[in-house]
This record gives structure tokens, C-alpha cells and sequence, in this order.
């Protein structure tokens, strides 16, 4: 569920897929497709969407991997906001 924890980064970020998919020069239904999951996400993608999110790669790899534990649902929504403030408030902490 890799396209559901870079749909969330997104959203939380108040971003739309049209801003995103500019910004990473590419489609934005190519974006959507990753967001859906319909198609997979490139490292190299990887690496632009923590690079325009400022967060650390390993922190959106980490967040993926979180998102994919199993978790219900609703409950992954509810606390996906805070796990992504933990991990923008640990890239502040890895810059310093």
C-alpha cells in the first residue's frame, strides 16, 4: 500500500495531483495511476516526492511500510496525519 501512504503524504500536505504531477514533471494521470496503484513507483519518483515534501526517503519508505502493517482502514487515516508530522518534525531534527 505504498500508493495509499504517498496519496497521504499528498493530501496532508494540501497538494493536489495536478500541482504534484507539475512539480515532478510527469502526468497527472500517470500520478493518479501510482496513487491508485495501478501502476508502480519508481526509486527515482520516490526520491522526488521526499524531496518536495522535505522529508528524508527512509521516512516515506518507513511511513509506506506502516501504512501496509495491517492496520484497519479508518484507523490508518486517523493517525496517518501524526505519523507524517513525527516523521517532517524527524527530518527537521536530521537537518540540524
Amino acid at each position: 500500500m505504498q500508493n495509499e501512504a504517498l496519496r497521504l503524504v499528498r493530501v496532508f500536505h494540501d497538494m493536489n495531483q495536478t500541482t504534484l504531477a507539475e512539480r515532478m514533471q510527469i502526468s497527472k494521470s500517470y500520478l493518479s495511476e501510482i496513487e491508485s496503484g495501478k501502476k508502480q513507483v519508481t526509486l527515482e519518483l520516490l526520491q522526488k516526492y521526499a524531496e518536495i515534501f522535505g522529508m528524508p526517503l527512509s521516512s516515506l519508505i518507513f511511513f509506506a511500510e506502516q501504512v501496509e502493517g495491517g492496520a484497519r482502514e479508518k484507523l490508518r487515516t486517523s493517525i496517518a496525519g501524526k505519523v507524517i508530522k513525527m516523521l517532517n518534525w524527524m527530518a527537521a531534527k536530521d537537518a540540524v
